[in-house]
């Protein structure tokens, strides 16, 4: 082993990671292309579908996403109808977001995503399981 072996692209745990979540996110684009929506969008329905409501600094929170990013997407969002930015009425600083009825009956339709997504990447429930736990436990470095 030479001192530049660090370099090789083969011994870099990032780069497994990046191409990885690039497939994985190219295997839901049809899927999400059916409920007109982007990746970065339906991680934000996600939360949405769960909470109904939320403040826009604790949504950038949980999907590790700057304002930079959320702003237009959620602008985005708001334009098709599956969301509304509401000023928050104790500190007008806070913006709110909150799910539409349009926004919650995607949900019906989100429901199969994760079982199709599922039959195509090839792990099985136990590598996926521990899969999720290696990378929650870098995600938790970051909080």
């Amino acid at each position: 082993m030479n001192e530049y072996d660090c370099l090789k692209l083969e011994s870099q745990l990032c780069f497994p990671l990046y191409a990885s979540s690039r497939i994985i996110i190219k295997k839901y684009k049809p899927l999400l292309d059916k409920l007109d929506l982007t990746y970065t969008q339906y991680i934000a329905m996600m939360v949405l579908w769960e909470v109904k409501e939320i403040n826009v600094k604790e949504l950038g929170k949980k999907l590790y996403l700057d304002s930079g990013t959320l702003t237009p997407l959620l602008k985005t969002m708001e334009n098709k109808g599956y969301i509304s930015r509401v000023r928050s009425t104790s500190d007008e600083r806070n913006l709110n977001i909150c799910l539409t009825s349009k926004g919650e009956k995607l949900k019906e339709e989100a429901k199969k995503i994760p079982l199709e997504m599922g039959k195509c990447i090839n792990l099985t429930p136990k590598e996926s399981l521990e899969l999720y736990k290696l990378l929650y436990k870098i995600l938790d470095e970051e909080i």
